[in-house]
């Protein structure tokens, strides 16, 4: 290929790439956030009033903090303490 042509090429994909992007971004953020609804309105039928409201403040301190360890620790004490009152 000509070096121009490569030239014209890079730019088109440039241009669709970056739109390309945008579109990525908004449709991923659209999922994350319908599964996020979706996922606390499971744990409010799942769980008594209490651990859901505390499960959902752990949910939305991860997200914010970056860390998902808060939230999965929250979840393994619910999953011991249920162990543990069924021996």
């Amino acid at each position: 290929m000509k070096k121009r042509t490569r030239s014209i090429l890079g730019e088109l994909n440039n241009i669709y790439g970056r739109r390309d992007n945008d579109h990525f971004i908004d449709a991923t953020a659209n999922n994350i956030i319908e599964s996020s609804i979706n996922l606390l309105g499971r744990i409010h039928e799942t769980y008594d009033s209490n651990t859901a409201n505390e499960l959902e403040r752990r949910f939305l301190n991860s997200i914010k903090s970056g860390d998902p360890k808060k939230f999965r620790r929250a979840v393994t004490k619910i999953i011991e303490s249920k162990k543990n009152d069924n021996p």
